[in-house]
């Protein structure tokens, strides 16, 4: 992999790259759409094109540029009244074909439907779905001096990624993006077949309220089309937006310690995992010390020009703590500890929170075919499986392209919520584990692509070979990340665990989704190969 390919894998991961857009906050404007645009028109293949992993290009009968809620009501009753297949669009970062398979003869793509703006009536901050995260943040905090703790991938839209769970850096400290979710704004069918728009809130009394539920971790293309969310911090009053959502760090502390191959032996790579597992085991709990440091450990199969090292442990505090600089000294000591070699830096200065945002911007290529999974660590991996993760990507293999492991810090505030009072339940975690394969293949061979998804998927299976392939709740284990969904947890060849799909995403939750799902959506219109079924 080059460095375009490594640095367009950072992005789709949600953890290091984000790029500047255009967020639109005056509700004055006139609106797009709704736009149809078909084969032969010349922004149609600019739309087939616009999903960031390129093994997937869906080409519907037409795209549907959308401006408004109404617009969308008129967009899905049509679609409805001529019996098409519908699907949603946002950003174009879901690391399956959900949007495309199977083919749809219609996608409503809500690319300019991206406004950020304080609602006065609700007294709480809207972001449309196709608003990018990186004018989200610019917006709320140039704005009034907030934020939401969401991914540091600055392409990801709103869209999927708060309906998912969404987290980010700020996430330890803060808790979940759905943690602030006030209201949701979804065009659905009834059984008639007549779309319209609700407005669902996480009022107890509101009679919608399990729609609003069923919003905050059940990721996207379930129960209709999300056109509008609403944010303020829970048991926030007043009307003054700049206490409605919580204040960024002012500035950020950063530091890196990495290492190549040839200086990590089993016995030290097995150290380095165990420490920094052990570090997040004690550093997790709601309302800990360190709960603002946040941290990726990134393990390479091979060398790469992007990089000092194949692995690397990056971490992040919030800068303007008095002791800062120590508390993350303190940290890379501790997951350093006994590994020996490699090399440890830390930056000289704070950067202030937006900049610190915007540094890992560059400008990329062509994105690369991608094949990702992911998994919840409850503790950290038991010396088998960090073996295992040893002895498959300490081998550089030149048959595949750039396959990474990265163990990204999660807990802390987000562990403080009940598993069941969101859709998500993965409230003890302490790890969110993300398995990478990223590779180009400029002439689509599909014999490449096999070969890289094989390599993932048999990888996958053998780290979590003691519990049937995948990762089954456990006292370590727990479950999988909707927002990273793989659809191999619903294929028997690749789950032998006897635990359905379902069961890895969303545990005890799914018979109430299921009722949702069976209440809002009842013609099952809104649906994938990982959908919600109806009760």
């Amino acid at each position: 992999m080059d460095r375009r390919g490594f640095l367009t894998t950072t992005a789709t991961a949600g953890a290091l790259v984000a790029w500047p857009g255009q967020a639109v906050a005056d509700q004055g404007r006139d609106k797009v759409g709704p736009v149809s645009i078909r084969p032969g028109d010349p922004r149609y293949e600019d739309l087939v094109l616009r999903p960031i992993n390129r093994r997937f290009a869906p080409r519907p009968e037409s795209f549907r540029i959308v401006g408004s809620t109404d617009q969308v009501v008129r967009v899905v009753n049509e679609a409805v009244r001529a019996g098409k297949r519908v699907t949603v669009r946002s950003g174009g970062h879901c690391y399956e074909n959900f949007v495309g398979d199977p083919q749809p003869h219609m996608i409503i793509d809500m690319v300019e439907m991206n406004a950020v703006y304080f609602d006065d009536e609700r007294n709480a901050f809207v972001i449309e779905p196709g608003a990018l995260l990186s004018d989200v943040y610019r917006t709320l905090y140039y704005g009034w001096g907030v934020t939401i703790p969401g991914g540091q991938c600055g392409t990801v839209a709103a869209g999927g990624h708060i309906q998912g769970g969404a987290y980010g850096p700020l996430s330890r400290a803060m808790g979940s993006v759905v943690d602030y979710l006030y209201a949701v704004e979804v065009v659905v069918v009834d059984r008639s077949g007549r779309a319209r728009a609700i407005v669902a809130t996480r009022e107890p009394d509101d009679p919608n309220h399990d729609l609003w539920w069923a919003h905050t971790g059940a990721g996207g293309g379930n129960f209709g089309v999300v056109t509008r969310y609403w944010l303020r911090s829970p048991g926030a009053t007043g009307n003054d937006p700049t206490k409605l959502l919580p204040k960024p760090p002012p500035s950020a502390l950063s530091g890196i310690a990495y290492w190549s191959w040839k200086d990590m032996s089993a016995e030290s790579f097995r150290r380095l995992i165990r420490n920094h597992g052990e570090w997040h085991e004690r550093n997790s709990a709601p309302g800990n010390p360190n709960a603002s440091l946040f941290s990726v450990l990134m393990i390479g199969n091979q060398a790469n020009p992007v990089l000092p090292g194949e692995l690397l442990v990056t971490g992040t505090i919030d800068g303007s703590l008095p002791d800062a600089a120590k508390r993350l000294k303190d940290y890379f000591d501790a997951v350093t500890a006994g590994v020996g070699g490699g090399t440890s830096f830390i930056a000289p200065a704070a950067v202030p929170f937006l900049a610190n945002m915007r540094s890992a911007v560059e400008e990329l290529g062509a994105p690369a075919r991608q094949k990702n999974k992911a998994a919840y660590l409850r503790k950290t991996f038991a010396d088998s499986q960090i073996d295992t993760i040893y002895g498959r990507m300490s081998k550089p293999d030149p048959s595949v392209g750039m396959m990474m492991t990265w163990l990204v810090s999660y807990g802390g505030q987000v562990n403080a919520v009940s598993p069941a009072a969101t859709a998500m339940p993965q409230r003890d975690a302490i790890l969110k584990v993300v398995y990478i394969a990223a590779w180009q293949n400029d002439t689509a061979d599909p014999g490449v692509d096999a070969r890289n998804i094989d390599w993932i998927r048999q990888f996958y299976k053998s780290v979590y070979a003691g519990t049937g392939g995948v990762p089954v709740p456990n006292g370590i284990n727990d479950g999988s990340y909707i927002n990273y969904p793989d659809i191999d947890l619903a294929d028997p060849a690749w789950n032998t665990s006897g635990v359905p799909w379902h069961a890895l995403y969303y545990q005890g939750n799914y018979p109430r989704l299921q009722r949702v799902k069976a209440k809002y959506d009842p013609r099952d219109l809104f649906t994938h190969k990982l959908g919600i079924r109806p009760a």
